[in-house]
């Protein structure tokens, strides 16, 4: 591991299981919005093109859509944080090598790369 990285591995896995914790969560409100747009749908004019809430219903629906896919990517990667924890990896910058800075990774705890090769646009392995 990492110098950078806190060498209390329990400090590390407890807030990388709360964050998991928090985005769980999120995703069960987010379901639950999502599944409460539909059913409103349902009782109401299924012509969106010509019901004047069908455009507002569509995006909302869309929106907690893609609220909820960018929560399960982060509920994902929090899980992947936490297997290169276990391993040992963890706070090692994926593509060059380096440390990642603990400021990086107390902002995004998931961070696979190093700020340099994030703002290069180098994508970990």
């Amino acid at each position: 591991m990492s110098p950078e990285v806190p060498a209390d591995h329990a400090s590390v896995r407890a807030r990388l299981s709360a964050r998991r914790t928090d985005t769980h969560a999120r995703i069960d409100a987010l379901e639950r919005d999502f599944d409460a747009i539909v059913e409103a749908n349902t009782l109401v004019a299924v012509d969106d093109e010509h019901d004047p809430d069908g455009s507002s219903t569509a995006f909302e629906r869309a929106h907690v859509a893609s609220l909820l896919a960018r929560a399960r990517e982060e509920l994902l990667g929090l899980d992947e944080a936490l297997e290169r924890l276990e391993q040992g990896d963890y706070g090692q910058c994926e593509v060059c090598g380096e440390a990642i800075p603990v400021e990086r990774l107390e902002v995004r705890p998931a961070a696979r790369s190093c700020v340099r090769c994030a703002t290069a646009g180098r994508r970990p392995r």
